[in-house]
């Protein structure tokens, strides 16, 4: 058991990390640079299509990454180093965004490329690091801190930045916005620190004999045929793979819809974005303590209850006041269903392939599944004028994700009698 530390400080410095990655999450991928790319960046080019695209490309490169790495940092048990690489290539992306003027469509779509690979493949450190810090029987408790600590940070990120942001893209401010990457960025770096120093590898005795991307590459292979030895994960992975897509293109279109649809002005997505995370707070505590206690499968199955139902209100609705309020409910949604899923994850995933199995939970059934829905939302807003249809296309990932994840057999009662007793 050697590398595991059971301690509150540890969990503690561990959600810190989700405190400080949601910066990027909101300042760039969500309100921030996704709102300036498609109206000052790329105005009047498709802009929809071309931050989708983007994305997509971006997911497409993180999914063929995240297994293999994954694969290798188990062996190499320098998991740690992985996670600190991806995140400085996210933050020196992120900070490299204030140099992207109008115009710069090509370098703006690299630039964001770059940063969003660091994002999405330090994550499948990230979680990794969840058996390591957390007993069995808290993994939804320890998972739902540490989204609500994402969503603290990605209010304290907006506060921050309000002051830059509140003047939109006036001639007078655009200085001023750009100004809110490099912000930022620097919340990303102090904030993820605390987990750097104090996370620690799982050590054990392992013997280098191939370069670890060539035995990663290797072990990804392996873990295809071992997933299948895995019945209850696999198809849990497959549930994942649809309905987190739609998770994904919400949470990546939503400021774009706001904006574009429904004529919200920058600091209006700003306050829609504030309700989003306050509800998204309360829905991965919440549901992260219920989790251990209904079981991760239930919470999931409610979240996708919710989701189903925010699509279908999103489609009708025609008021700023009414998009507020289906946003209440994303945001719950949005916070439990994450939190839920990495409860579920690490509970049906051996500790010993904990980085190789993340690996393809954040790459494979995570990322590569986030490069359809944004791309179709992206391809169907661009070419036929109306987000309204585009947002139809989310329902379809929610729906089948819902079917699929009814089918995953769960020995939770087992799971939580067997339990340490407090």
């Amino acid at each position: 058991m050697s590398g595991r530390n059971y301690s509150a400080l540890t969990i503690f410095s561990w959600t810190l990390y989700d405190y400080a990655r949601t910066s990027f999450s909101v300042m760039v991928k969500t309100v921030g640079f996704a709102l300036y790319f498609r109206e000052i960046v790329a105005a009047g080019a498709h802009g929809d299509f071309l931050w989708g695209l983007a994305d997509s490309l971006s997911m497409v490169i993180a999914a063929l990454l995240s297994p293999v790495l994954g694969a290798a940092s188990d062996y190499s048990h320098r998991r740690k180093r992985f996670l600190l690489f991806f995140t400085t290539l996210c933050i020196a992306g992120t900070a490299s965004l204030y140099f992207i003027k109008p115009g710069m469509i090509l370098a703006g779509m690299l630039i964001f490329i770059g940063a969003n690979v660091g994002f999405q493949g330090g994550y499948t450190f990230y979680d990794a690091f969840l058996p390591e810090i957390a007993p069995k029987h808290l993994y939804g408790r320890a998972s739902g801190y540490g989204f609500g600590m994402g969503y603290l940070g990605a209010l304290s990120i907006l506060a921050i930045n309000f002051p830059f942001i509140k003047g939109g893209f006036s001639e007078s401010n655009i200085d001023n916005f750009r100004l809110s990457f490099l912000v930022a960025a620097v919340f990303f770096a102090v904030f993820s620190t605390p987990a750097f120093l104090r996370l620690r590898d799982h050590t054990g005795f392992y013997k280098r004999k191939l370069p670890y991307f060539r035995l990663g590459f290797r072990r990804a292979l392996r873990t295809l045929k071992r997933l299948t030895k895995y019945k209850p994960l696999s198809r849990f992975l497959a549930a994942f793979f649809l309905y987190i897509d739609g998770v994904n293109t919400v949470i990546f279109f939503s400021a774009l819809y706001a904006r574009g649809t429904l004529g919200f002005t920058p600091v209006e997505v700003i306050i829609f974005f504030i309700v989003a995370q306050t509800t998204a707070v309360l829905g991965s505590v919440v549901f992260g303590v219920l989790t251990d206690h209904w079981g991760p499968k239930r919470s999931i199955v409610i979240t996708l209850v919710i989701w189903i139902g925010v699509v279908i209100s999103a489609f009708f609705i025609q008021t700023k006041f009414e998009f507020y309020v289906v946003g209440l409910f994303a945001g719950a949604a949005i916070g439990s269903s994450q939190s839920s899923s990495r409860s579920l994850m690490a509970l049906l995933t051996p500790v010993e392939h904990a980085a190789e199995f993340f690996g393809f939970y954040d790459g494979i059934a995570g990322n590569a599944s986030a490069v359809i829905g944004p791309l179709t939302f992206g391809a169907i807003s661009s070419f036929t004028g109306s987000q309204r249809y585009a947002v139809l296309s989310v329902l379809v990932f929610f729906l089948s994700g819902l079917i699929l994840i009814r089918k995953v057999k769960v020995e939770w009662q087992k799971r939580l009698n067997d339990a340490p007793k407090a």
